[in-house]
């Protein structure tokens, strides 16, 4: 067997680590004591409240899940109230969803759990100001690698599905 690269080693601890940092953040909200949401629906809704009303493709796109997957839980949410959903307007005639006041209320009393959590974690590293915001500027560099990458391989499958010479 072969030593691993310097790359690999790297890949390695980088994949160990964010595992276990998801492992940690979710660990620090506690129980759900509180919470209203359940994590498909934190999730969704996070998704929602940033941009236009998105159809379940986009959203089972997004999250690399099954339409039906997506479905379930956003017909899940709409039993709650959390989402609505618009008439088949835009977007090629289907349906869209948006955010409630309800769904973007329980978000943030939720987000202010996860906030809490993220504090211990901080806390717990004993970064101040400075360090916390270099990991910060860290991740949002990664997520919007990770979103560009996401958009092209969204942009590719949409090419893929439409009739030739209509790009």
């Amino acid at each position: 067997m072969t030593e691993p690269s310097g790359q690999d080693r790297r890949l390695n601890d980088l994949e160990r680590e964010l595992t276990l940092l998801s492992r940690h953040f979710v660990a620090s909200r506690g129980p759900r004591i509180g919470q209203s949401l359940d994590r498909s629906a934190y999730v969704l809704l996070t998704r929602l409240e940033t941009g236009d009303p998105l159809t379940l493709k986009e959203l089972a796109h997004t999250f690399q899940a099954d339409v039906s997957t997506i479905n379930r839980q956003m017909s899940t949410m709409l039993r709650h109230g959390f989402v609505e959903r618009l008439d088949a307007t835009t977007k090629g005639g289907s349906r869209t969803f948006r955010p409630t006041p309800l769904g973007l209320e329980r978000l943030e009393a939720d987000r202010a759990i996860s906030r809490a959590g993220a504090a211990r974690l901080i806390e717990a590293a004993g970064w101040d100001d400075e360090r916390t915001q270099q990991f910060l500027t860290l991740m949002i560099e990664l997520n919007h690698g990770i979103q560009e990458l996401e958009e092209l391989a969204r942009d590719h499958s949409a090419r893929a599905g439409s009739p030739p010479g209509a790009e």
